[in-house]
């Protein structure tokens, strides 16, 4: 196995030091997007690059790009990179690793005094996680042009506070587009969050493409009353109907196959007191699937399930859909690129559809784009338990390294 060119023991000190913001008592991070936390990640970051030569430029969305000269500077850039916020109890490899190994892929160039054709950039992307302000990926979907700058700005958090104002409170709403230019690729490395990899023993995934993905708010209303006089037969529970309603939709959901995916995240009641019959119950609820018109199929289904449940009882049920994701197929240029590199370097590897959404999602929609994975620990990932592999980590980064030198000589032919 190769694992010559970057330097791991560099590379695992900058996601130490990283880890260090936000970090939290049991080993994870907190770092929720435009946060002082995130402040913090987000000028260490940009420290490191102009540490390396690279000059630096912030959009509307407060995305942060850092660009390392090639011989021609008037060709479209290579675009690396990934994210540095987190889940409120997340890992410390989610996102930050694509970063950073980003980041040694450039100091490793300079060591080597090689210079790539096209320029490079490495991206920190705002608001991949969602976590904070809701959709995911949601800068990354406005650079791509699927979300408008008004839409992301006027997203806000649990406490009403918008994601315009967290920029500008933070001091990261830049002076220029949140808008694409011109790319000749994107690749995106990062930790599998999931259990495929370390299974079967493979060092690195290929990703081929993501799963589609459909978001949605699942809103039930009874009728609020005392939990003492009133007899069980008479309420109008909003509870009870959810029990029902989300069964039938965990049922219906696994009868599309081992590939489909349902996720309840949150489950809450109001006025949520301890001795009163709620008036509503409210959950949000994920769907998945590799397959378009399988997704499609599951969607329609969740509809019925709920028409068929609306209004009986006394109680109103509504299904809102907030964020459709179609499937994915990354760019074969992209993809052959990556499977050179771990060729090249004779890595076990597995050719993949990723489970979980990126920011390559949107951005393989303006330009060739693909992923690169490697193991995380028993599949954890959006857990303070996250862990990886040195060894891994150094793999996926040496991947991306000759990915990009892959490009280039593909480019210069």
């Amino acid at each position: 196995m190769g694992s010559t060119g970057i330097d791991k023991d560099r590379l695992w000190q900058r996601i130490a030091d990283m880890a260090k913001i936000g970090a939290t008592p049991k080993g994870g991070v907190r770092r929720l997007a435009l946060t002082k936390e995130d402040k913090a990640s987000r000028e260490l970051f940009i420290d490191w690059c102009k540490a390396l030569g690279c000059t630096i430029r912030i959009d509307a969305m407060g995305n942060i790009f850092a660009r390392r000269a090639g011989i021609r500077n008037d060709l479209p850039a290579v675009l690396i990179g990934s994210h540095l916020d987190s889940q409120p109890t997340g890992g410390k490899y989610d996102g930050a690793y694509g970063v950073l190994a980003g980041l040694e892929v450039f100091e490793t160039l300079n060591d080597l005094n090689l210079t790539t054709t096209f320029p490079l950039e490495l991206v920190s992307w705002t608001n991949e996680e969602g976590a904070r302000f809701a959709p995911a990926m949601l800068a990354s979907g406005v650079f791509a042009g699927v979300f408008s700058l008004e839409y992301a700005y006027t997203r806000a958090d649990k406490n009403g506070i918008t994601l315009g104002h967290a920029l500008e409170d933070i001091g990261y709403k830049g002076p220029i587009a949140a808008e694409e230019p011109q790319y000749y690729a994107a690749l995106e490395l990062h930790i599998e969050q999931g259990p495929i990899l370390e299974n079967i023993g493979k060092s690195v995934g290929i990703v081929t493409g993501v799963q589609g993905i459909r978001w949605y708010d699942l809103t039930i209303t009874g009728e609020e009353t005392h939990a003492g006089p009133c007899p069980m037969e008479l309420r109008k529970d909003p509870v009870q109907k959810a029990l029902q309603v989300l069964q039938q939709i965990y049922t219906s959901i696994r009868e599309h196959g081992p590939e489909a995916r349902v996720t309840v995240g949150t489950i809450n009641t109001v006025p949520g007191v301890r001795n009163t019959v709620p008036n509503k119950v409210t959950a949000t609820v994920d769907i998945r699937h590799p397959d378009g018109e399988t997704l499609d199929n599951m969607h329609q289904i969740l509809r019925a399930l709920v028409n068929d449940n609306n209004d009986t009882d006394g109680i109103h049920v509504q299904l809102d859909e907030i964020w459709h994701a179609p499937p994915v197929r990354f760019n074969e240029k992209c993809i052959e690129a990556v499977r050179n590199a771990t060729q090249t370097l004779n890595i076990p590897a597995l050719e993949m559809v990723s489970g979980a959404g990126h920011d390559a999602v949107y951005l393989s929609r303006v330009m060739p784009t693909s992923m690169i994975f490697i193991p995380c620990k028993d599949g954890i990932s959006h857990n303070e338990n996250e862990s990886i592999r040195i060894q891994d980590a150094a793999d996926g980064t040496n991947v991306l390294l000759h990915a990009i030198l892959h490009l280039n000589t593909t480019f210069n032919s």
